[in-house]
C-alpha cells in the first residue's frame, strides 16, 4: 500500500556526481541559517468534543529568512507548527532554546512564518535568498534535522518533476509540486532545499509503502513567494479559486460533437459552483479555449515559462480582485469572457481544520456535530449515509439546501434513553418540525418551548422522541457522568 504523508526530514541521494549543477557545495555552512523547531501541540478530540484534546509534540526545520515587512523570521512548514501550544527554536553553536510563536499561518499551502519572543536569537544568523523554479535533472542540497537529531544535516537529490499535487496537510487543495529523488523521512519538515545556495524549495511530504522509494516532495517558489507577498498587506487571505469543474477533450467524437477542430485545444465545464469566482460568468457546458491569452490543452494543461502545467497555475498567482480572462466556445460561438477573482474556495468542511475547537451540541444525551473531515477522521464507525453526504456536499451541492450538515454522533447512555426508540448516529433531518441546516438551528429547535424534543433523522423512520422536562433534569446528571465541562460550543 502506498500513500502521500507528511514527513519531517528528506533524506536526499545524490544520483549523478556528474550533473553540472550539484546544487552547492556539499557540507555548505548553513549553521547560521537552519534552525531545530521543536513544538508542543494538542490535537482536538472530535469524538469527544468536550475534551480538551490529545497533548503531543514533534521536531522540524524553518530557516531564518527577510519577511516582507523587512524584519527577519522564520519560514517553515504549516503541519510542523500546527495546533501548537509552546515553540522553542534552537540551532547549533547556540546553547539554550529560544521561544516562538506563530505570527502567520496558511494550511491551505502548508507555509507558516515565526517569530521570535527575544530578539537576540537573531543576531549573527543570516537570512537566505529566494531562488527560481530549477531545471529537471538539476542538482539540489537539502538541509536540515533528519530524526530529530542534534546536528544540521545536509543531503543531495535530483530534481526528477514538476507537476501539480495535493497538499496533503489540508486534504483538499493542490498546487504546484517539485519531486525528488529523495526519500521522506519523519523529523525535518520546513527545511529548505537549496541551489547554487539560494532556496529553490522547502521539503514538506513524501511517500510512505513499498511501491514508492526515494521519493519526496518540495514546495516551490511560486508557492512560497505567493505566500510571502500575500502576507505583505499583514494578514493572510488564502489562495482565490476558479471553483469549476471540467473534464479534458480528448475524444474526436466528443470535440466533433462539440463542434471543435482536431486541433488539440479545449476542456469542457462540467460544473460551476455557486458562490465562486466563475459563477455569472463562465456556464456549465462551455469549452474553455484559453486563460490569459494562454492556450488551453484537451488535456487542461497550458504552457508557462516552457513548463506544462495545470491550467489553474495560472490563477494560483492571482489576488483577490485580479481579473481572469478566458476564451470560450458556447453554443458553437466563440466569445471572451472576463471576470475578477472573488475570494477563496469557500467550502473547506471537506478539507483538514486545525487551530479551532470542535463545535458540538448536547442535549439529553443526544450529541449533535457538524459533519466535516476531522469527524469523519476520528469517528471510524461513521454509517455510509454520513459518508455519502459529506462526498455529495460540493459535487451535488447540496450546500445549497444546508450550510452545514448536522449528525447526531453520539448517544451517552442514561437511564432518560430507557424507553426511547430510534436511538442511533445519523444525519438529522428535523428537531421538534424545524429543518435542521445548521448546528445554530439545532441551539435554536431547543431553546424553543415544547412539551416534547422530536429528532427525526434521514433515512431512519422511528422518531427520537424526549420529554422535554426529563431532557433538562438529565442534563447536569449526564455532564457529571461524563465530566462534561459544558453542555455546547457552538
Amino acid at each position: 500500500m502506498m500513500s502521500l504523508i507528511l514527513a519531517m526530514v528528506p533524506s536526499v541521494i545524490a544520483k549523478d556526481p556528474t550533473s553540472e549543477n550539484r546544487g552547492g557545495a556539499l557540507g555548505q555552512n548553513l549553521s547560521a541559517s537552519v534552525v531545530r523547531i521543536e513544538v508542543t501541540d494538542q490535537e482536538a478530540d472530535y469524538a469527544s468534543p468536550w475534551n480538551a484534546g490529545h497533548i503531543g509534540g514533534g521536531i522540524g526545520s524553518g530557516f531564518v529568512i527577510v519577511a516582507p515587512n523587512g524584519k527577519k523570521r522564520i519560514l517553515t512548514n504549516a503541519h510542523v507548527v500546527s495546533n501548537a501550544r509552546f515553540i522553542t527554536l534552537t540551532r547549533e553553536r547556540v546553547s539554550h532554546p529560544y521561544t516562538a510563536h506563530v505570527e502567520f499561518i496558511a494550511h491551505d499551502c502548508d507555509l507558516a512564518l515565526l517569530s521570535v519572543d527575544d530578539p537576540a536569537f537573531f543576531e549573527g544568523t543570516v537570512p537566505l535568498e529566494l531562488g527560481g523554479v530549477p531545471l529537471i535533472e538539476s542538482g539540489v542540497s537539502v538541509y536540515g534535522y533528519p530524526l530529530g537529531g542534534e546536528r544540521l544535516s545536509v543531503t543531495r537529490g535530483v530534481v526528477s518533476k514538476i507537476d501539480f499535487d495535493l497538499y496533503t496537510h489540508s486534504g483538499l487543495d493542490s498546487h504546484l509540486v517539485i519531486q525528488i529523488d529523495a526519500a521522506i523521512n519523519p523529523g525535518n519538515s520546513g527545511g529548505p532545499v537549496l541551489q547554487d545556495g539560494k532556496v529553490v524549495g522547502v521539503a514538506f511530504q513524501g511517500y510512505s509503502g513499498e511501491v514508492a522509494q526515494n521519493v519526496g516532495f518540495m514546495i516551490p517558489i511560486p508557492v512560497i513567494g505567493r505566500f510571502l507577498k500575500d502576507l505583505s498587506k499583514g494578514s493572510y487571505t488564502g489562495y482565490t479559486d476558479l471553483s469549476i469543474a471540467f473534464r479534458p477533450l480528448l475524444s474526436p467524437s466528443s470535440r466533433k460533437a462539440l463542434g471543435l477542430p482536431d486541433d488539440d485545444r479545449g476542456v469542457l465545464v462540467t460544473d460551476v459552483h455557486e458562490k465562486g469566482s466563475s459563477h455569472g460568468f463562465l456556464r456549465k457546458g462551455d469549452v474553455l479555449l484559453s486563460i490569459d491569452s494562454h492556450p488551453i490543452a484537451s488535456n487542461g494543461r497550458v504552457e508557462l515559462d516552457g513548463q506544462s502545467v495545470d491550467m489553474t497555475e495560472v490563477v494560483e498567482q492571482k489576488f483577490e480582485g485580479e481579473k481572469v480572462r478566458f476564451n470560450i466556445l458556447r453554443q458553437g460561438a466563440t466569445s471572451a469572457v472576463e471576470f475578477p477573482m472573488a475570494g477563496t474556495w469557500h467550502l473547506r468542511m471537506q478539507g483538514n481544520a486545525y487551530d479551532e475547537k470542535p463545535r458540538y451540541l448536547l442535549h439529553g444525551g443526544l450529541l449533535f456535530q457538524p459533519l466535516d473531515r476531522n469527524f469523519l477522521n476520528a469517528d471510524s464507525t461513521a454509517d455510509l449515509r454520513m459518508k455519502r453526504a459529506f462526498e455529495d456536499f460540493v459535487e451535488k451541492h447540496l450546500y445549497l439546501q444546508r450550510p452545514e450538515i448536522v449528525v447526531l454522533s453520539r448517544i451517552l447512555a442514561d437511564p432518560i434513553h430507557k424507553e426511547c426508540d430510534g436511538l442511533r448516529p445519523g444525519i438529522v433531518d428535523s428537531i421538534n418540525g424545524r429543518k435542521i441546516r445548521s448546528l445554530a438551528d439545532v441551539s435554536t429547535a431547543f431553546d424553543q418551548p415544547a412539551r416534547y424534543d422530536v429528532v427525526i433523522l434521514e433515512g431512519i423512520g422511528s422518531p427520537i422522541v424526549l420529554g422535554r422536562e426529563a431532557a433538562l433534569k438529565a442534563n447536569p446528571r449526564i455532564m457529571q457522568t461524563y465530566s462534561i465541562p459544558s453542555p455546547r460550543n457552538l
